[in-house]
C-alpha cells in the first residue's frame, strides 16, 4: 500500500529560492554584517572607560578620548567570509584592554577587555540575530 504525498509547497518553496537572484543574496549578506559590526562597535564603545578628572580650570582635560576613537574599519570579503575591522588609533587602547604596568614598574593595573568580551558577547548572540534577520529576509522575498 502507498500513499500519495503532495510536494505542491515544497516545490513552491524551491522555485521562490531559485528566484532569490545572487545580488539579493549578497546585498543580504552585507547588510547582515554591517548589522553585526554596528552592534559590535555600541557594544565595545559602551564598555569602554571615560577618564575623570578633577575639575581644574587650568588643565582643561576632558575624558572620552578613548571611547570616540572606536571605528568600524575595512570590511573585507575573502571567499565565502567576511572579516570586519573595528579599530581604536588611540595610542593607548591597547594598554586599557589587556592591561599595564604601573608607571614605576611595580605593581600591574588590569586590562579592562572592552573589546574581548564585546567580542564574545556578539558570537554567543549572532546566531539568534541573523536567523531573526534572515526569516525577515525570506517573508519579504516570498510575500509571506
Amino acid at each position: 500500500m502507498s500513499a500519495k504525498v503532495d510536494y505542491t509547497a515544497l516545490k513552491q518553496f524551491r522555485d521562490n529560492l531559485e528566484k532569490l537572484s545572487k545580488t539579493q543574496m549578497q546585498q543580504f549578506t552585507e547588510a547582515a554584517v554591517k548589522d553585526l559590526a554596528a552592534r559590535l562597535l555600541r557594544k565595545v564603545k559602551m564598555r569602554t572607560p571615560v577618564g575623570v578628572y578633577p575639575k581644574v580650570k587650568v588643565s582643561g582635560k576632558k575624558g572620552g578620548t578613548l571611547r570616540r576613537g572606536w571605528r568600524v574599519g575595512a570590511v573585507v570579503k575573502d571567499g565565502s567570509a567576511y572579516t570586519v575591522e573595528i579599530i581604536n588609533p588611540t595610542p593607548y587602547a591597547s594598554y586599557v584592554e589587556f592591561g599595564h604596568r604601573t608607571r614605576d614598574h611595580t605593581g600591574w593595573v588590569e586590562g579592562r577587555f572592552m573589546m574581548t568580551i564585546s567580542e564574545q558577547e556578539l558570537q554567543r548572540d549572532a546566531p539568534g540575530i541573523l536567523e531573526r534577520k534572515l526569516n525577515q529576509f525570506l517573508k519579504g522575498a516570498f510575500g509571506a
